[in-house]
């Protein structure tokens, strides 16, 4: 497949591509005319990559799990942590949404003096602490 095939069949830019090329994540197997080409087996390559970037993991971090062109080197104790991260954004996201949703639709005619909304308030800057402590 050319370059051009692959970022359409990927949904990746061609200029990704050949970015993911140069520090190493993907390899050309050679070129047509001034087109690079690429093994089909690229595309679940690039899927993992693209998991890995969703997951908030550097090219860096995504390029060294990944041990000669097939094999994968999953570093597990990187992963849990990440997932933990993960878990303290959506327990701070719930609390901002809760604090939202309380909001829109509080009858109160002063959302300060609401007690509801206080204990909202304090749960989302408390979590919102930990999450920048932890980061």
């Amino acid at each position: 497949m050319d370059i051009s095939e692959v970022a359409k069949r990927s949904g990746i830019k061609a200029s990704a591509l050949r970015y993911y090329e140069k520090i190493g994540l993907i390899r050309s197997h050679g070129r047509v005319g001034l087109r690079r080409q690429y093994h089909p087996s690229v595309l679940e390559k690039l899927n993992l990559i693209s998991l890995g970037k969703a997951a908030n993991l550097s090219l860096e971090e995504i390029k060294a799990m990944f041990d000669g062109e097939k094999q994968l080197n999953i570093n597990r104790p990187l992963l849990a942590a990440k997932a933990e991260q993960l878990n303290s954004e959506i327990k701070r996201l719930l609390a901002v949404r809760d604090s939202l949703e309380h909001v829109a639709q509080c009858p109160a005619e002063n959302h300060l003096d609401c007690a509801s909304f206080q204990k909202l308030i304090r749960k989302v800057s408390l979590t919102t602490k930990y999450s920048k402590e932890t980061a």
